[in-house]
């Protein structure tokens, strides 16, 4: 950590550029040009909100990171072949060092870049640097908290609340892809040597849990409601609350209790049962206030689902409407269209570029049916589901026909050359024009959970002239709904299990979240044990957050990541039976349909934990490199 943190002590007044270089021996020192007396940085709340706003700065944007944005890494998805340089196809090949800037000559990932700010550069943000950078600002701000001599408890209790929410923000950051690390929670002097042992997982999670905790009791649930947020009417919606740190002190409580994690601490491969009770208590407490009505958070209703991940039309709206819990700065309203609305589109089909990210067909899988029950196999008939494999589009769950572009649909609506027609509708058939490794679907599906259906070079020239915006949030309530379900199972006993504070069971949870898509309810074979009711409810995980960047981490903490079949990448191969029915496409009879394996990833133990850099773990013996790097 010693290494990438410069400047990073200057007292801020006023929101403002702190550039980082990637140099390593300044970390523990002193700007030289910090020279505005911390009685002047800290006196009041004005002062004080100025420096601390320069950690929602260091939040990187993983949604518009790059030209093109990679962010989900498990099995979910797969990149077309015309380029490699994403940290997925790294992944895909067992490289897990491909995190770091100096194994990225693209400067294309969002975990790590040489040259890094707190300006508004989306391609000038990290999450390594700059959460150090976080980290340590934090707690020069928590470290100066009594120089605030003209306030009101409200305003300090606030000041505190974003400091300490920070501060384990980014450690939870850091410790759910390295594992157990030392948690800074002090000003280090820049006259010793970095010494601080890594802790157990575990060990950072309770140091983060107390962090969150704090936040949570300090912070209000809205800042429009108190009397400093009244002077920012309506421009608070980023800034830290307590939902906020609620929500991710169950997270950090989840994570800690997962079967990786406990592993690690504890050596049992199994959840941590308390730990889990935590968890669901935190969660409780979050939906306790939300269902009240006494916070601005609800559900998106479903005719309004894509309010959560883009907006479009004359007036920019930031994505995620009433849902959004936890969001970054969005830096540029409109840039998503350069690149990221292409990724999912074929080329040159209806779009341009050459980068594409395609949703597997194994993962796809997990979009069940509409009554709510899975499918077992896509080749067979099920008598329990409905499913037909000769109409395998028909009947499925809302969240399929919303995310996933299958054969058939309608993907340009306005008029297209004479020569281009045949290309309106998905050809997303064995060998159809759609299907190309290189630069179309290598999978027989495309994603459209974050793109409207006119985001392409015939209808408006990829968003333009509605001023597509894409961003994702960090966290959102359906999330947490899942959460607690999982974490209550778990801590309970099943699909009953509940926290004693909180009206709704594991399986009342999951049935909330089924019930705003319009999915039939978790059916009783899944709800007499709780392996089976997991099972649900890691299904329902992997469909309602699809494609939002948790299921690698996902995989990571279950212990799932390196076996079969989360180990591999399949692709839906299928003929076409009789014409096309273009106005009802999911009636589509198809033949001989099957899913063929593109790719499978070589992964050992590990692949657990992402590699350290090399010159972190050669500072000294106290910080050792993860287990097999």
């Amino acid at each position: 950590m010693k290494k990438y943190i410069n400047n990073i002590v200057k007292y801020s007044i006023v929101l403002s550029v702190l550039l980082i270089s990637g140099s390593c021996e300044d970390y523990l020192e002193k700007s030289s040009d910090s020279d505005i007396s911390s009685e002047e940085a800290f006196k009041n709340f004005e002062n004080f909100q100025g420096f601390t706003e320069e950690l929602y700065q260091c939040i990187p944007d993983f949604t518009n990171a790059y030209w093109t944005n990679s962010w989900n890494w498990g099995e979910d998805e797969i990149q077309s072949t015309a380029r490699d340089f994403h940290f997925v196809c790294k992944i895909d090949k067992g490289d897990f060092w491909g995190w770091q800037s100096e194994f990225d000559g693209w400067q294309a990932g969002w975990m790590n870049r040489r040259n890094v700010s707190t300006n508004n550069d989306r391609f000038a943000k990290d999450m390594w640097t700059l959460g150090w950078a976080g980290i340590r600002k934090a707690n020069i701000g928590l470290a100066n908290i009594d120089k605030m001599t003209e306030y009101t408890e409200e305003e300090k209790k606030m000041i505190k609340g974003q400091l300490l929410f920070f501060r384990g923000w980014f450690h939870f950051q850091f410790m759910q892809y390295f594992g157990g690390l030392p948690y800074i929670d002090t000003v280090l002097p820049s006259d010793q040597p970095l010494k601080l042992p890594r802790l157990t997982y575990q060990e950072c999670a309770d140091k983060a849990a107390s962090d969150f905790r704090e936040a949570a009791d300090l912070l209000p649930v809205n800042w429009d409601d108190t009397t400093i947020g009244k002077r920012t009417l309506g421009k608070n919606e980023l800034r830290i609350n307590k939902i906020m740190a609620l929500g991710y002190l169950g997270k950090n409580y989840l994570w800690a209790g997962s079967p990786l994690m406990n592993k690690v601490s504890k050596g049992n491969s199994g959840y941590d049962a308390e730990y889990c009770k935590k968890a669901a208590k935190a969660f409780a407490e979050l939906l306790t206030i939300t269902e009240s009505g006494s916070s601005q958070y609800k559900l998106v209703p479903f005719n309004k689902y894509s309010d959560n991940f883009y907006t479009t039309g004359g007036n920019w709206r930031m994505p995620g409407s009433t849902e959004a819990i936890f969001r970054g700065p969005y830096y540029g309203a409109n840039g998503s269209n350069w690149g990221t609305s292409k990724q999912y589109q074929p080329a040159p089909q209806i779009c341009d570029g050459d980068v594409k990210f395609l949703p597997t067909a194994n993962y796809v899988d997990n979009y069940g049916m509409a009554n709510g029950m899975p499918i077992k196999d896509i080749t067979k008939a099920d008598p329990d589901s409905g499913y037909d494999p000769q109409y395998p589009w028909k009947g499925r769950d809302p969240r399929f026909y919303n995310d996933i572009v299958y054969d058939g649909v309608k993907c340009v609506t306005g008029s297209m050359p004479s020569n281009e027609e045949q290309n309106r509708y998905a050809n997303l058939y064995t060998n159809g024009s759609y299907r190309n490794i290189s630069s179309g679907s290598r999978t027989g599906y495309l994603l459209y959970k974050f793109i409207p259906r006119t985001a392409n070079k015939f209808d408006d020239g990829f968003g333009y002239g509605n001023n597509l915006n894409i961003h994702l949030p960090w966290m959102r309530l359906s999330d947490i709904y899942i959460m607690y379900a999982e974490a209550a199972a778990v801590g309970y006993g099943g699909a009953s299990g509940k926290d004693p504070g909180f009206s709704k069971t594991a399986l009342d949870a999951i049935n909330v979240i089924r019930d705003r898509a319009g999915v039939g309810h978790v059916a009783g074979v899944f709800t007499s044990g709780l392996d089976a009711f997991m099972g649900e409810v890691r299904r329902e995980r992997a469909v309602e957050l699809s494609f939002e960047g948790h299921r690698f981490n996902d995989l990571r903490r279950w212990l799932l990541l390196i076996d079969s079949p989360y180990t591999l990448k399949k692709s839906i191969e299928f003929d076409r039976a009789g014409t096309l029915d273009v106005n009802n496409p999911s009636q589509n009879k198809v033949l001989n349909i099957r899913e063929v394996v593109i790719l499978e990833r070589k992964f050992s133990e590990k692949h657990y934990w992402l590699p350290l850099k090399n010159a972190d773990v050669n500072m000294y013996v106290e910080f050792p490199q993860n287990p097999g790097w």
